[in-house]
């Protein structure tokens, strides 16, 4: 219950800032929020963060957007003119013109963009959102998903058929070794980092693979400091390390993956029963049994083999007679024993930097403390080889065999709900109208996520239609998503854009219409589950106010049923009624709203978690997985059919010292970057309390390399890159590489009380990183951009 003691309140709930959702309480001192406090009963309430406590100056800062506001100049004006208008004028212009967009164009025309749950506290609306955008009848969401998300959710689905490990979380409390591949949880779930130090004290081991050495990797048993964007090549080496000396789990090799089914030599598909026989079924694929010396079949829809699985070749080559003539075959594992061999642990030391032997270390130690549990985050999605990396990582787990076991990574359950994202709104027809469709028919697009340079071409180029419209949710694409140049001159180009905001910034100066936005402690928020552990999955949480808004600010979820209504789409949003919606949600779980507002804690639902949910039988069938063998597919046809390498292979950055070599005499130096722990990406730089400990933008290099240029601690640098430069404060690490060096992008926000300035997010005089990583070299699968690994020069400037 809320908690009153004369004039102070203590409100429990969970600061929705970031990816990490931490328990806190909000201390709120006559009608005033002054603190915000960690909550040690909650599931993720053991720490907060340096964001979380500066939440009261977020809610009180000057610079909050408070009134709806319309643009009376034109868009090439310095001055867009702002007049104040009131939300009837705001939702009913909003609403005209985006229905006048999809009458004369079509509602493919208009793009929905939203921030990324990741760093913010959309989540709270997310699904609605999307909703939104489906009942529209627009496939466009520009929500980041091919610079964050795409190799945790989506790639690894070529994989497991599902999202390895975004979905599959890290048992961490069970964890025997812990595997962190471009992943700081110090920053981006802190209750990660929590439950990781307390399995180190219980004797966990940490593996961290990172080109900094920073939060836990100080903590680490071992930190392979790989070369940024050559994260495939190790995984790789490890990955043959495990096979060559025999640590990999070979019934579970054999049991639940396609490693033992047949590869053609000849077309590189897989044998199927067809090839066989006339008769027989293309559906239905071949193995080899080593003890009778004959094909045996497998048949998905069965899930099981019409033989002894225990005596299936992983290895060998063998002749089969096909329908048209004798063809030689090799088991799936065969080929990847054989990609994974190409990359031996000195091979990989050229490649990487890792030494080889860290790379036979961390091998044996994946192996001898078992079960493993896994993360991977942005470091390794945001590169020209994003896709191929997360499948090399996904191949590389499926060796220790600890999928869905306990320690390792898990399926927890959640908290039966239906699903409010409308999918059964948009037809199939509309979805194949998704921008970037033909031209990366498996990446985000298939799941109708469209990149930010997709966005750009449709508005500039009319490729492959014409972009009129974007309805904005917060994401500042300016400062988060590269060639800000580009994306500057696409937003100016639109007929119609609306955008909802806490601030104003960049991208929002380019709407017609900007709407004010509660912060997450002005509004409340249902959450089903909190995803690292099964604890915390089973509460359930309805997030209470703690002050009344700030002037006229609606949250996002209320603007996005408002704005429904006024689109003629309010029967799919409950007439406008957010609880009726929320009712609606939670049917299925035997909450009711009510219950949860009078338990601010929230409500613990009971949840069994069940392990190895693959091997359950139903009707004497395993479940299997999601995938078109029912395996873990190592060799994915998918991909083969599309023209991509159906094993991970290692791909060189497209852009780094090898791939152009004639760049590196004048951009010698491997650019990265990281965001800073203090701020949620662009975000919060306007609060004094996190600005005083980070006044400026900052670049890190190696003294020697700073020495090489005239560069002490502190001097102001330019990073130049083959698109243009920006400039930065010098920060010298010694345990860099003396070839990386790793900048900041999110920088634009003055702070007027402590004297700190704002940036040009546009010029070579500003902060904008982005503004110097461009869009040409691109994941052939997903189009992620490579913002972990580019090329730059670094020079003193005065």
């Amino acid at each position: 219950m809320v908690e009153n003691t004369q004039s102070i309140k203590r409100i429990p709930g969970y600061c929705a800032l970031c990816r990490s959702r931490c328990g806190s309480i909000a201390v709120v001192e006559n009608g005033r929020f002054v603190a915000l406090e960690p909550d040690p009963s909650h599931p993720t309430g053991r720490a907060l963060c340096a964001k979380g406590r500066a939440a009261p100056e977020l809610v009180y800062h000057s610079d909050r957007l408070r009134y709806p506001l319309k643009r009376t100049r034109p868009k090439g004006d310095p001055d867009p003119g702002w007049q104040r208008i009131s939300w009837d004028e705001a939702l009913n212009l909003s609403a005209a013109n985006l229905r006048r967009l999809a009458d004369e164009y079509s509602p493919e025309s208009v793009v929905f963009s939203m921030v990324s749950p990741s760093t913010s506290a959309i989540v709270d609306s997310a699904n609605w959102i999307e909703r939104l955008m489906r009942a529209f009848g627009s496939p466009n969401f520009c929500q980041s998903m091919e610079l964050c998300g795409w190799g945790r959710y989506l790639a690894t689905r070529y994989t497991y058929g599902a999202g390895v490990p975004g979905n599959y979380m890290p048992d961490l409390e069970n964890a025997g070794c812990i595997l962190f591949w471009g992943y700081n949880p110090n920053l981006a779930r802190l209750d990660h980092a929590v439950t990781t130090v307390a399995a180190l004290k219980r004797g966990a081991r940490l593996i961290v693979v990172d080109p900094r050495r920073i939060g836990l990797a100080k903590k680490a048993d071992l930190w392979l400091q790989v070369r940024p964007g050559s994260d495939g090549a190790l995984a790789l080496g490890i990955a043959h390390v495990m096979i060559e000396r025999g640590w990999y789990d070979r019934d579970f090799i054999r049991n639940w993956t396609n490693g033992p089914l047949l590869v053609r030599s000849d077309n590189g598909r897989l044998l199927t029963g067809r090839d066989l026989s006339a008769s027989d079924s293309a559906q239905r694929y071949v193995a080899w049994n080593e003890a009778k010396q004959r094909p045996m079949l497998f048949d998905p829809a069965l899930g099981s083999y019409d033989g002894d699985n225990t005596e299936l070749a992983l290895f060998g080559e063998f002749m089969i007679d096909t329908l048209h003539g004798t063809v030689g075959c090799r088991p799936v594992f065969d080929l990847t024993a054989e990609v994974c061999g190409r990359n031996t642990p000195e091979r990989v030391e050229t490649i990487c930097g890792v030494g080889r032997d860290q790379v036979e270390s961390a091998a044996r130690m994946l192996w001898e403390a078992r079960p493993v549990a896994y993360y991977a985050w942005s470091g390794v999605e945001m590169q020209t080889n994003a896709t191929q990396i997360a499948r090399a990582i996904g191949q590389l787990y499926a060796l220790t065999g600890n999928l869905d076991a306990p320690g390792g990574n898990v399926l927890f359950p959640s908290v039966p709900t239906k699903d409010v994202v409308g999918r059964e709104l948009l037809s199939t027809e509309q979805a194949a109208r998704t921008l970037g469709l033909p031209e990366l028919p498996l990446g985000p697009a298939r799941w109708q996520h469209v990149t930010s340079e997709e966005l750009y071409r449709g508005i500039l180029e009319q490729q492959p239609y014409a972009v009129r419209g974007l309805v904005g949710f917060g994401a500042n694409l300016l400062l988060s998503h590269a060639d800000s140049g580009r994306g500057r001159e696409a937003l100016a180009g639109l007929d119609f854009y609306v955008h909802a905001d806490l601030f104003m910034n960049p991208t929002a100066e380019l709407a017609d219409i900007v709407l004010p936005v509660t912060s997450a402690f002005e509004s409340e928020g249902l959450k089903i589950g909190f995803e690292v552990s099964q604890e915390a999955q089973s509460l359930v949480q309805l997030r209470q106010r703690v002050v009344e808004p700030q002037g006229e600010a609606r949250s996002d979820i209320e603007i996005v049923f408002d704005l429904a209504n006024h689109l003629g789409l309010g029967a799919h949003f409950w007439d406008g009624d957010v609880d009726a919606g929320y009712r609606y949600q939670l049917e299925p779980s035997g909450v009711s709203l009510d219950t949860l507002r009078q338990n601010p804690r929230g409500v613990r639902v009971p949840l069994q978690t069940r392990h190895r949910k693959f091997a359950e039988q139903r009707n004497g069938i395993a479940q299997g997985f999601d995938t078109p063998t029912r395996k873990i597919e190592l060799y994915s046809e998918t991909l083969l059919e599309h023209g991509y390498p159906p094993l991970p292979a290692y791909e060189e950055p497209l852009i780094s010292p090898l791939s152009r070599p004639e760049l590196t005499q004048r951009y010698p130096l491997i650019l990265t970057c990281a965001k800073n722990t203090l701020f949620c990406e662009t975000q919060q730089r306007a609060l004094p309390s996190l600005r005083r400990h980070a006044p400026d933008p900052e670049v890190e290099l190696h003294p020697a390399v700073a020495a090489e240029r005239g560069i002490s601690p502190g001097d102001w640098v330019s990073i130049e890159t083959p698109e243009g430069s920006v400039r930065a404060r010098a920060r010298l690490d010694d345990t860099l590489k003396p070839n990386v060096v790793c900048g900041q992008h999110g920088w634009w926000q003055p702070c007027p009380e402590i004297g700190a300035p704002g940036y040009d997010a546009f010029g070579p005089d500003g902060a904008n990183f982005n503004l110097i990583i461009g869009h040409e070299a691109i994941d052939p699968i997903s189009g992620s951009v490579p913002h972990r690994a580019y090329l730059c020069q670094i020079r003193r400037v005065d």
